[in-house]
């Protein structure tokens, strides 16, 4: 495959928060790393299943539904660190990460609903 930096920083992201949820299991955040490591991990398979679509729409779902995981893991690392469970050198870190993937995404979804606008008027 190609070299795709949106996959490269998706599972980038989806390893690192799952690094971190790893170090924050022992303290009391059950409910909150269960989250985020799902949407996190969500963000990684979405937009690698959006590499083989049926469709354009069905690609333009899945990074749709990627950019969604991805403010979810944002807003839960919010909570992280306003709750003091990780430093604010790792939740800016971190959500750097997930700003620089939803913006790919936001343009990536733009760049695919101009594509199907285009088809649809060429028709």
């Amino acid at each position: 495959m190609k070299n795709n930096p949106l996959m490269k920083y998706s599972e980038e992201l989806a390893i690192k928060i799952d690094q971190l949820c790893k170090s924050l299991e022992r303290k009391d955040n059950s409910n909150t790393i269960f989250q985020i490591r799902k949407s996190s991990s969500s963000v990684f398979a979405n937009i690698s299943e959006a590499q083989y679509p049926q469709s354009l729409p069905d690609m333009l779902s899945k990074f749709k539904i990627a950019r969604k995981e991805c403010i979810e893991t944002e807003n839960w690392l919010k909570l992280l660190y306003s709750s003091n469970a990780i430093d604010e050198d790792s939740f800016k870190k971190y959500r750097n990460l997930c700003g620089r993937i939803r913006r790919m995404l936001t343009s990536s979804c733009i760049t695919i609903e101009n594509k199907i606008t285009t088809k649809e008027n060429i028709k």
